[in-house]
C-alpha cells in the first residue's frame, strides 16, 4: 500500500535523509523508531508533501505521488497526523474533525469517530484548545481518519500523553486496522507502544534505516539501545 523507495531529502546542502527505503502493506502498522533528531518527523514531512524530495519516490496504491502537493496527496489516500497534534485551539471538536473531511464528498462525521474516541462525542461543543494534550492528539487522530485514508501517518502519537491516554490510542489504532483494513505507519520512541500496534519495527539513525525486525522476533534490548545512545 505504502512504497517508499531510495528516498533522499535535504535541508539546503544538509542532507537529511540518505536512500530511505520500505514497504508497508494493506492493513499492517509499520513503526518507525529513533530519537530526537534521527530523521523521523522529516521523513514524515517528505511523506506527505510539506518537505520535497531530492530524489527517489513514494507511492500509494501502485501510484506515484512524489511529486505531488500534500492536498493531492490526502486526496490519494494519506492522512497524516503531525507532531505536536496541530489542532485549531479556536474551533469546536466538531469543527476540527468537519475540517478533515474537506478532501472528500462527504458532510457528515462517521459514527465510528466518537465509538471510537467516545470523550470527542462529550466534548463536541468544546473548543479544542481547552482539551488536553491526550485528547488533542485522540482529535487529530479523528480528524486525519474522516479523509478517509488508505495511509495513516502519526508522528511521535505518544508525545506528552499520560500513560492511560497511550492505551486507549494504542486500542483505537488497532480497532481501526479491523474495521478499515488500511495501512498505519506511526514514528515513536515508546518502544512498549510500538510493540502494542506495530507488526514491523525500524530504526532510524542519521537519516537511514539501521535496524529491521518483525514484533514477534523484536530484540528489544537491541532496539532500547538505539534508543538511548
Amino acid at each position: 500500500m505504502l512504497k517508499v523507495d531510495d528516498v533522499f531529502v535535504s535541508y539546503g546542502q544538509s542532507e537529511a535523509l540518505h536512500g530511505i527505503r520500505f514497504e508497508a502493506a494493506r492493513n499492517e502498522t509499520v513503526a518507525i523508531m529513533g530519537r530526537n533528531g534521527m530523521g523521523k518527523t522529516t521523513l514524515f514531512k517528505s511523506l506527505i508533501g510539506i518537505l520535497p524530495l531530492k530524489s527517489g519516490t513514494v507511492s500509494v496504491d501502485g501510484n506515484d505521488v512524489s511529486k505531488d502537493e500534500s492536498f493531492r496527496r490526502v486526496a490519494k489516500g494519506i492522512a497524516y497526523v503531525p507532531q505536536g497534534r496541530q489542532i485549531f485551539s479556536t474551533l469546536t471538536v466538531e469543527e476540527n474533525i468537519r475540517t478533515g473531511l474537506e478532501s472528500t464528498r462527504e458532510h457528515t462525521i462517521p459514527d465510528e469517530i466518537y465509538a471510537l474516541f467516545p470523550v470527542l462525542f462529550d466534548m463536541r461543543r468544546r473548543k479544542g484548545g481547552n482539551l488536553s494534550g491526550g485528547q488533542q492528539q485522540q482529535l487529530a487522530i479523528a480528524r486525519a481518519l474522516v479523509s478517509n485514508p488508505k495511509v495513516l501517518l502519526l508522528d511521535e502519537p505518544t508525545e506528552g500523553i499520560q500513560p492511560s491516554i497511550i492505551k486507549d490510542i494504542a486500542r483505537a489504532l488497532n480497532e481501526i486496522r479491523k474495521l478499515r483494513e488500511i495501512t498505519i505507519v506511526v514514528s515513536e520512541q515508546v518502544l512498549s507502544f510500538a510493540l502494542d500496534v506495530a507488526d514491523r519495527l525500524f530504526v532510524i539513525e542519521g537519516g537511514r534505516l539501521v535496524h529491521e525486525s518483525a514484533r514477534s522476533s523484536a530484540d528489544a534490548e537491541k532496539i532500547r539501545e538505539y534508543l538511548s545512545v
